[in-house]
């Protein structure tokens, strides 16, 4: 109870404001080596000071509200979306907050709404959650956990699962191990008996505050035994009534909570026993850790999550051993069903009485086959999700209720990126024709940046090694926030896998990490993804379309080769040789292009030119999707030359004019390179939905004699990535 509610001295709360100044000063200055990971660690340290320390909360809050309304009167905007998020992170794991505290939070919210985008957005979600909070106390953590670990209830039937994909081309296999055990090592058990004990005892805190006796209430709910659930239960019907009833009877909400209270410490009193654990902190969300080797390990993984929801999931008689939250078990049988078949070790002869009816018996060595799961193959998951939704094949699946959130984690660089746009591509493939995941999965993504610079290759013309960062870059640009919390764990989180590698611990700083971003950034920065067509130069070859989201790199091997001994020529190493005209002076090439211009007047060019090589760039907007085009630059083949200058285009055509070909890699990505190429066309990738519905005999209109509906349906794809500020498209 001390350690919940206890006094603070002005020492401690010093200390807290030197801590958010220094996070503020930090954010304010100009990036430096390594300041980005220090910016990060400074606010994991103060969050983690809540969890083991929960006094701190109120001071730190009334600390974050000063902050706030200086950064209004100062028009700090870098500060404030930061200090929004820290502010409600602060509430969503405190115990208690005064009411005269969540008075001012609302004041100070309410004044933000006038802010432009993305800020007054931000401030009115965190208003409405705070105001839900002040009048339901303990709301907001209570829908959190029961959420996040798949509490049953008839009451709030949300459930969230967070997925960490891991691209094995970032990391050594030697660290795999290790980084599953930071992720996921810090799990309780999976036992929801401990967290129904955290919810309830920390709602009843919040509603009763002071004059709850924590130390004796969670003994009591520890040796509640089988009334525990009943009680949960009737704590989660309660809450969640109260926030269906508004501020309405405001008494008997606390009276109510207080009687269930009275009720488990006097059933509890005789049974008394130390208790184990009394941590009210908010615990990690429920993660699963994959090694993303094949494209369709996402959409098998979403698939698993949709079909695993128990075909009533608003039935109480459901017993909770039958809700498989992990994982299914898949036993496969081999054998042919047939009793001849069987070998005489696995087999009895059964003795039935063909006459007997009732009387039959088996022998006491009995033949028992083991409980098999159909285990789909990919292949066969459309067709399993289509029964499910008909409620045949032994799976259940809710009717177009989006109850479940997939939050996505991709761990990579840019060449992850750019499978995932590939596999969102694929995605939006299928469910273009058969709407099974997108009428019942929320997914959203979320993307840690990890790369390994050491072992990246020089980029051609450049001195350092190539950055395979660029769009992680990009995100911390727009969102400063992210730029501090992810875009400095580039280099740390293999680090920390080589620690952990050697200690028999779990860190905890990883699955903190995960667990803030998931939480706290729902708004989205949209990168474009763009479609290539690959024509071969061997025309009996299909020609190939894929997706890329950063670059695409041309070149010619031959032309490559003597690019670089001129380069070694130009510094004397090596001594000049006479060569063909091909490669003095590179390749002509026929390149047609619609450039790109801010009043979306889009012109028609065209120009021939010889290179060694092009770099076709993409170039997002934070302002609008209309304004995202590619940059294409040359190379000469004296390496201190420029051809031309870059060219700025919306789509292009490049062609090879010569019997030669090129070889074409996506994404930085050597596994994704195409080789005896003659063509390629260039072009923003359209949403599959959009080309269904446009290529459509029906025309849905708003209204009769209106306008199409397929006029404002999104018409070129993006990638989606989470970030805590997002930009305004």
């Amino acid at each position: 109870m001390d350690n919940t509610f206890g006094g603070i001295s002005s020492v401690m709360e010093s200390s807290l404001y030197h801590n958010v100044h220094s996070i503020l000063r930090e954010l304010d200055c100009q990036p430096q080596a390594g300041s980005a990971c220090n910016k990060g660690m400074l606010r994991w340290t103060l969050h983690n000071r809540i969890e083991k320390c929960p006094s701190v909360s109120v001071p730190l809050v009334k600390v974050l509200i000063k902050e706030l309304e200086k950064a209004e009167r100062i028009d700090s905007k870098i500060r404030i979306i930061p200090l929004l998020h820290t502010l409600l992170y602060t509430i969503l794991q405190s115990a208690f907050i005064p009411e005269d505290i969540y008075q001012r939070i609302y004041v100070c919210l309410k004044s933000l709404v006038t802010l432009p985008l993305p800020y007054c957005a931000i401030a009115l979600n965190y208003a409405r959650q705070i105001k839900m909070e002040q009048t339901t106390p303990g709301m907001l953590y209570q829908r959190r956990v029961i959420a996040e670990h798949n509490l049953r209830n008839d009451f709030y039937q949300l459930h969230e699962k967070v997925f960490v994909f891991m691209d094995p081309a970032v990391f050594p296999s030697s660290l795999v191990s290790a980084l599953k055990a930071d992720v996921e090592g810090l799990d309780p058990g999976g036992d929801a008996l401990i967290y129904k004990r955290r919810v309830m005892l920390h709602t009843l805190l919040a509603v009763i505050g002071k004059q709850c006796h924590v130390e004796k209430l969670a003994q009591a709910l520890e040796n509640l035994g089988e009334d525990l659930d009943l009680h949960f239960q009737e704590v989660v019907a309660i809450v969640e009534q109260r926030v269906e009833d508004g501020t309405a009877e405001d008494d008997q909400y606390k009276t109510r909570l207080q009687e269930i209270y009275q009720d488990i410490l006097t059933v509890a009193k005789d049974h008394l026993h130390p208790a184990s654990n009394t941590e009210t902190h908010l615990p990690s969300p429920e993660v699963s850790f994959h090694i993303w080797t094949k494209e369709d390990d996402i959409w098998n993984e979403l698939v698993n999550f949709a079909l695993m929801v128990p075909m009533d999931r608003n039935s109480a008689c459901l017993d909770e051993d039958d809700v498989r939250r992990n994982s299914v078990v898949s036993t496969v049988s081999t054998d042919s069903g047939i009793e001849g078949d069987m070998p005489s070790s696995e087999f009895s002869s059964l003795m039935l009485d063909s006459q007997g009816g009732a009387e039959d018996q088996i022998s006491s060595q009995s033949f028992c086959r083991r409980p098999c799961v159909r285990w789909p193959k990919s292949g066969t998951r459309l067709t399993l999700m289509m029964e499910a939704i008909k409620g045949s094949g032994g799976y259940g699946l809710t009717k177009e209720e989006r109850n479940l959130t997939a939050r996505i984690v991709i761990m990579g660089d840019d060449r992850t990126l750019g499978r995932l746009a590939k596999t969102l591509h694929t995605i939006r493939k299928r469910e273009a024709r058969h709407l099974l995941l997108t009428k019942r999965v929320n997914q959203e993504i979320y993307y840690i940046p990890v790369t390994n610079q050491s072992s990246s290759h020089a980029q051609e013309g450049l001195s350092g090694p190539e950055d395979m960062l660029t769009l992680a870059g990009y995100l911390g640009s727009v969102d400063p926030w992210y730029d501090c919390n992810l875009n400095g764990l580039g280099a740390m989180i293999l680090k920390l896998a080589q620690m952990s590698s050697h200690s028999s611990d779990s860190n905890p700083f990883l699955l903190d990490i995960i667990s803030y971003y998931t939480r706290v950034s729902q708004q989205p920065v949209h990168l474009p993804v763009y479609s290539v067509k690959i024509c071969f130069a061997d025309f009996t070859s299909a020609s190939v379309e894929e997706v890329f989201v950063s670059q695409l790199l041309i070149d010619f091997p031959e032309i490559k080769r003597f690019r670089a001994t001129l380069k070694d020529t130009i510094k004397g190493s090596v001594r000049y040789k006479r060569n063909s005209p091909q490669e003095l002076y590179g390749a002509v090439v026929s390149l047609n292009y619609r450039k790109a211009s801010i009043s979306d007047r889009e012109q028609e060019n065209g120009v021939t030119l010889t290179t060694c090589g092009m770099l076709v760039t993409v170039v997002p907007s934070c302002r609008a999707k209309s304004l995202h085009s590619v940059n294409i630059s040359f190379q000469d083949i004296n390496p201190t030359r420029t051809i031309t200058a870059p060219l700025r285009a919306v789509s292009a055509n490049i062609r090879v004019l010569e019997n030669r070909s090129f070889s074409l890699c996506l994404d930085k990505d050597s596994r994704r390179t195409f080789k005896d190429v003659q063509s390629i066309e260039i072009f923003p990738c359209l949403d599959p939905g959009y080309c269904l519905q446009s290529s459509a005999k029906s025309k849905y209109t708003f209204a009769e004699g209106g306008e199409p509906f397929i006029k404002y349906v999104n018409k070129t794809l993006t990638l989606p990535i989470n970030t805590f500020c997002g930009t305004d498209q």
